[in-house]
């Protein structure tokens, strides 16, 4: 249950004077659908209107403050000229703009003869001073309100700042006073303010450097934010490993045949971390691992010894994908193998139907199916096995931690091996794995070619078509990745269809077209064409990012390679280096290139080191974007920036320990603050992990 404190903070934004339910969908995609959202909304910037000259010494383009007295009102005659309002001080006239302006309102707001304090931005326009639509009108008595440092806030369409700041002061005021959770010692020693006084300061800047940059009261909110994913993190893994789990032990005469079938040897990244799962699986408590390994690393390989491990011990195993082009291409890999060490293999996935399904269930639940692959099928309630003892599942961040559970829920002390083929940086592990221990694949295995990365500017393009044609003429396969759009399929859809007419026109049968608005069934048999080589050229949305491999495939073409993440990119690339021939990448990209692009296509085109391009996308994005946070079940922060707060990072994981160590069940006077704290920034599941402990 929530603290009663808290209540106010987690009322829908509709409780805040002025917002009804009309405007209420629009604070909610500015900021959120509760009060507390607001808080967390930090002002992008100030207005300063402390400056208060005469009206002759206002400055063309600057805001200012004007004292004055109204003299006329020149009504607009027509549509199209502007309502004009004349006022003056001692040295001189100012005149004010209203476009569209209503007479009875404006003659309400400046009454002829009265004074009234004028504030906005001066234009100096045909040897006039002049304020079109100013942002403050009031009568002089309220001058002192007026002549303040404003927060500007980040708005999305139909909000005005004004509005915006008047409910976030209304979500200010229902704020508490709440008991301090931050270690006394430590805030003392960083000489950060408490909670309240935080907040308030982020909201009142007192100018622009208060405003953007990382002030002591924005690192006490970024560090608190922090704590609280870092402790809930902590938690979580303390129950995993409290839960009994069992000691999987097996003696290695599946391992050793499968090994015997492979065409090479393990590399020494593949070597350690096999180890490192076998002495997780070795032991009574339940193993959580990541295996983090670039593409084309040889993560299959190591997910299938460790689930033949399982089954020597007489046990089943798992194995999930997101895709059921990757379910199907794990399969693929795996059944030679499993042929090679005399196990039982079956797929599962959504396509299954009727007969050929129940007969997959009944072997599975009769324990007649040693290793089950497959997509979300798995998860399905009929999915029943006699006795699951690992499951892997494939692409992490494509699933929530709920899945991961539900998944291991299906057997009895299931150990848990996730693996993904996005290198993510340390600071992002901690805050997304935190509650994982982590094995990381940094070699390729023998006979891989390095691929060789050109960035070309879009203006040769015709040079690029003639290469393509020249590659295909000698057997090559090609990938042609259409731009990504910002926030629209449809052009994204649009490009990939016109490139696919022109290449088409230029090379006929050969080129086939995937996209995401295709249904699944119609986009694997243009992937399965393209793999057996009757499509030689693939033009494609980024739909093919994950989990396509095709080893004749020896070029890349990305189109507008500005457009895209580093991950992203990274990911495309390697899909192709995958046999052993020589292969490259070609990023084409548009004028004019900004900076941090530029910095990019240099990165990709530097090195194929899929950790250190993380690490540079991070720093290049900060944390909120990488990896497209949204759809990558990576935490989203609010207040923290991971590419500037990664030191308090590692400080908040190092405080969890110490606060679990001490006072494991959160019951004593921090504890208790820290429950409060959990529960303001939601991560109320792992109080909930206490209670069900």
């Amino acid at each position: 249950m929530r603290p009663d404190c808290l209540n106010p903070l987690f009322a829908p934004v509709t409780a805040l004077p002025g917002v009804g339910p009309r405007m209420a969908p629009l604070y909610e995609k500015l900021a959120g659908a509760k009060v507390v959202d607001l808080l967390w909304h930090l002002p992008s910037g100030v207005i300063d209107r402390r400056y208060c000259p005469k009206v002759a010494d206002a400055p063309d383009g600057k805001v200012a403050t004007l004292v004055v007295e109204v003299d006329a009102h020149y009504p607009s005659d027509s549509p199209k000229r502007p309502y004009r309002v004349r006022l003056s001080d001692e040295t001189g006239f100012l005149h004010l703009v209203f476009f569209h302006g209503r007479e009875d309102w404006l003659r309400k707001q400046l009454p002829v003869g009265e004074t009234r304090v004028i504030s906005g931005v001066v234009e100096h326009f045909n040897n006039e001073i002049q304020i079109t639509h100013p942002d403050h009108i009031v009568p002089v008595e309220q001058l002192a309100e007026v002549m303040t440092v404003e927060p500007v806030y980040p708005l999305t369409a139909g909000l005005t700042g004004r509005l915006v700041t008047k409910s976030i002061r209304a979500a200010l005021a229902k704020a508490p006073d709440l008991p301090e959770w931050q270690d006394a010692a430590w805030l003392d020693r960083q000489n950060w303010p408490s909670w309240h006084q935080a907040l308030d300061s982020l909201h009142s800047p007192v100018d622009e450097w208060a405003a953007t940059q990382d002030t002591p009261a924005r690192r006490r909110l970024a560090f608190d934010e922090l704590l609280a994913n870092q402790l809930a993190l902590a938690m979580v893994r303390a129950q995993m490993r409290r839960l009994k789990g069992r000691a999987l032990v097996g003696d290695g005469h599946l391992r050793a045949k499968a090994l015997g079938a492979l065409p090479f040897t393990l590399t020494g990244a593949q070597s350690r971390s096999l180890a490192e799962i076998d002495a997780d699986m070795a032991t009574e408590s339940r193993m959580l691992r990541l295996l983090q390994g670039d593409v084309g690393s040889g993560k299959t390989v190591v997910a299938l010894l460790a689930m033949l491990t399982a089954v020597e011990t007489g046990a089943q195993a798992a194995m999930m994908a997101p895709t059921e082009i990757l379910a199907r291409q794990h399969f693929a890999t795996i059944s030679p193998l499993a042929e090679a060490a005399g196990i039982r293999l079956a797929l599962l996935t959504g396509r299954d139907k009727g007969k050929p399904r129940e007969r997959i269930l009944q072997a599975l639940a009769a324990g007649e199916v040693d290793l089950l692959l497959g997509t979300h099928a798995l998860f399905q309630e009929d999915v029943a096995f006699k006795d699951l003892a690992l499951a892997v599942i494939d692409e992490q961040h494509r699933f929530g931690v709920h899945q991961r559970l539900e998944l291991a829920a299906k057997g009895v002390a299931v150990d848990m091996l996730v693996m993904t083929a996005t290198p993510i940086p340390r600071t992002l592990l901690l805050t997304a794995y935190g509650d994982m221990d982590v094995s990381r694949l940094d070699e390729k295995p023998p006979g891989r070619q390095p691929v060789d990365t050109r960035v070309v500017p879009l203006a040769r393009l015709d040079e690029v078509a003639a290469a393509v044609g020249r590659a295909v003429d000698g057997g090559a396969r090609v990938y042609w990745v259409c731009p990504l759009v910002e926030e629209s399929e449809t052009s994204d859809l649009a490009a990939a269809e016109e490139r696919h007419r022109d290449l088409s026109q230029q090379f006929g049968e050969r080129v086939g077209l995937v996209h995401g608005r295709m249904k699944p069934t119609a986009k694997d048999a243009v992937m399965e064409k393209f793999a057996a080589g009757e499509f030689q050229i693939l033009v494609a949305t980024t739909v093919i990012e994950v989990g396509v491999d095709v080893p004749e495939a020896t070029v890349m073409v990305i189109e507008h390679a500005e457009r895209f993440g580093l991950a992203q990119l990274h990911q495309l690339r390697g899909r192709v280096g995958r046999g052993d021939k020589a292969s490259r990448c070609l990023l084409l990209y548009g004028h004019p290139l900004g900076e941090v692009a530029k910095a990019r296509l240099e990165i990709m085109r530097a090195t194929e080191d899929g950790f250190r391009i993380a690490e540079e996308d991070l720093r290049l994005r900060g944390g909120g974007e990488m990896l497209g946070t949204r759809q990558s079940g990576l935490p989203e922060f609010r207040l923290a920036d991971l590419s500037l707060h990664g030191e308090l990072l590692a400080a908040a994981r190092d405080d969890a320990r110490l606060i679990l160590d001490r006072d494991p069940d959160l019951k004593g006077r921090r504890g208790e603050a820290l429950r409060i704290l959990l529960y303001l920034f939601e991560r109320d599941a792992a109080v909930r992990t206490l209670r069900s402990g």
